[in-house]
């Protein structure tokens, strides 16, 4: 990098990588938000069962863990740059047939593909950030800046919500088509983009130089692997940096996910309206929306580690609002805003940063990939007995056992700041 570059103009500079690769977190989002909003259409167009509508549900969820489990894998076999160039195109394979599927197995193979595709793609995608970025600064802002894109992919899926509401009635589930061809589109566009834009060409191979470079100067000779990483000489540290990441994203993510899929369901159940509960989850994205832009902007600076600190304290106060105010419609609906601000300051964005910095490039997509999928099967099994924690009569234990995973994350969050500093990874 050049003495007169700025880390703000290095940012400026490769932002355009960091808006191809947020698209994919967008799709993410949006196949997971856009199925749970369409799939009562899909049920009525094409006569599926209850159990059928299950099987899709469930489907998808383990079709995303399953392709996070395999990132690694996909780039050892396909290279990191192919894979990240070409998974948007199976992505839009995906969702074209399911907006051509007319009966349940081509809707759920349909399912099944994007949700692989998805899966696979968020890990990838940080990775390649991650490695064309210049420098660790410009990374954790370029990486955390993505989150954006999945607040957004979720604010996204609330409207095509509204507009499938609005077609409820029309035939054969052109609503839900409506909403899979528009992510089908979004997933061609970000496909062609990736592949054809030589400005990105150009990122690639100036990262890869580095990397050659950096491996040259530590005139390493064994190339990095899994097994190099966990069972070389430093082992210990990459132990203590993966399972601080992994305790603390499944406790996070147990909280986001449950909060995710029911929190309309618990604003029903203190006796608000569906069109109040649907009314406030717009509003309350649109707050964590505005919490991870501010996370973003200091993810590369000194505040960061102080935004963490506040984030987790809120989220944990959050929690015993809610237990506290379990009854009442209004102060469910302050607190969860509030917890909803804690949760995207120390959330998933800082996840993404600790895991790009504290791993060596070659295995970070295999690292993160079986974090996600871990994460997502924790996730996954926890949703079967959910809904029966949230009704009115359980919610206020259950919100004093969520403080006690906040805690439980903050633990985890704290260890992996004080191993960053020892480890010289970051000088904040």
């Amino acid at each position: 990098m050049n003495n007169g570059e700025t880390s703000t103009s290095m940012v400026k500079k490769y932002r355009p990588l960091a808006v191809a690769a947020g698209i994919g977190s967008i799709l993410g989002s949006g196949i997971i938000v856009g199925l749970s909003a369409t799939i009562t259409v899909w049920q009525n167009g094409l006569g599926l069962t209850n159990s059928q509508v299950g099987i899709i549900s469930g489907a998808l969820t383990f079709a995303i863990a399953i392709g996070s489990l395999l990132a690694g894998q996909i780039t050892k076999s396909f290279g990191l740059v192919k894979s990240f160039n070409w998974l948007n195109l199976i992505y839009a394979i995906g969702a074209l047939i399911c907006v051509f599927s007319n009966n349940y197995i081509m809707l759920l193979i349909g399912v099944i593909i994007t949700g692989l595709a998805s899966g696979a793609d968020l890990p990838i995608s940080l990775t390649v950030v991650s490695h064309d970025a210049p420098d660790d600064k410009t990374s954790a802002s370029l990486v955390s800046s993505t989150q954006i894109f999945w607040q957004i992919g979720v604010f996204m899926s609330y409207v095509c919500a509204f507009i499938v509401s609005k077609m409820a009635g029309a035939s054969g589930a052109s609503g839900a088509r409506i909403v899979f061809s528009i992510l089908a589109i979004f997933a061609l566009i970000t496909w062609a983009w990736r592949t054809f834009s030589t400005k990105f060409r150009a990122f690639h191979e100036e990262g890869e130089q580095r990397r050659i470079d950096r491996e040259a100067a530590s005139q390493t000779t064994e190339k990095v692997s899994i097994k190099t990483v966990f069972a070389g000489a430093n082992k210990g540290r990459f132990m203590a940096f993966f399972f601080s990441i992994l305790i603390f994203y499944v406790c996070w993510n147990l909280l986001a996910n449950t909060f995710g899929q029911f929190q309309t369901f618990t604003l029903v159940q203190a006796h608000a309206s569906q069109s109040f509960a649907t009314g406030a989850g717009i509003v309350l994205n649109f707050i964590s929306l505005l919490a991870t832009m501010a996370f973003a902007s200091v993810a590369g600076g000194k505040y960061r580690n102080k935004f963490f600190l506040v984030g987790i304290t809120v989220q944990f106060l959050a929690m015993l609002g809610l237990a506290m105010s379990s009854h009442s419609l209004w102060p469910i609906v302050i607190t969860i805003g509030c917890y909803n601000i804690g949760n995207n300051i120390a959330g998933e964005a800082m996840y993404k940063v600790w895991t790009q910095e504290a791993f060596p490039v070659e295995v970070r997509a295999s690292v993160q990939g079986f974090i996600n999928g871990f994460s997502r099967v924790c996730c996954g099994l926890f949703a079967l007995i959910t809904p029966a924690l949230v009704v009115p009569s359980a919610i206020r234990n259950t919100m004093f056992g969520f403080a006690a995973i906040v805690f439980i994350s903050f633990v985890a969050g704290l260890t992996m700041m004080r191993l960053e500093k020892k480890h010289g990874i970051n000088n904040f």
